[in-house]
């Protein structure tokens, strides 16, 4: 016998928050009801979920303004790596996203090294461009000059 409940979380294979699913009885028993991720289709569980909604929305709105900050930031800095390179402006080694890391945290701005998007390490001297992801919707520019030491 099936049963209707809530979802009060994402379950993968299953739904998205919010989502009313018709679960078998033991699996509803047994995982969704004790780890808290659905509830009973109840008037007080939806205004549950309505509260829950909004304030996961609040929160989702602040991470975007918090990103949306710090690529400001990003966007208006640039950064010089001094790196040893051989003939024809060949690097010895590369430029990879942890050099950028620290080169920006040695500028106040901490972001994470997956931030980076290289879809190679940089090898050669120059001036690049570099995408950082800080948010699903935020996303800045960061201005990389290598130059020879």
């Amino acid at each position: 016998m099936a049963v209707e409940l809530m979802l009060m979380e994402d379950v993968h294979d299953l739904g998205r928050l919010g989502d009313r699913v018709r679960v078998a009885e033991g699996y509803a028993r047994n995982y969704l009801l004790p780890r808290k991720l659905a509830v009973p289709i109840t008037p007080s569980s939806l205004r549950m979920l309505e509260a829950r909604k909004l304030r996961l929305q609040q929160e989702y709105e602040q991470r975007v303004a918090v990103a949306q900050a710090m690529a400001d930031k990003i966007g208006k800095t640039s950064i010089t790596l001094t790196v040893e390179a051989g003939e024809n402006d060949k690097l010895y080694g590369s430029v990879a996203a942890m050099q950028l890391q620290q080169a920006l945290s040695e500028q106040g701005l901490d972001v994470e090294r997956h931030a980076f998007q290289l879809e190679e390490p940089i090898r050669e001297l120059g001036v690049y461009t570099v995408e950082v992801v800080l948010h699903e919707q935020v996303k800045a520019n960061l201005k990389v000059w290598v130059v020879r030491s």
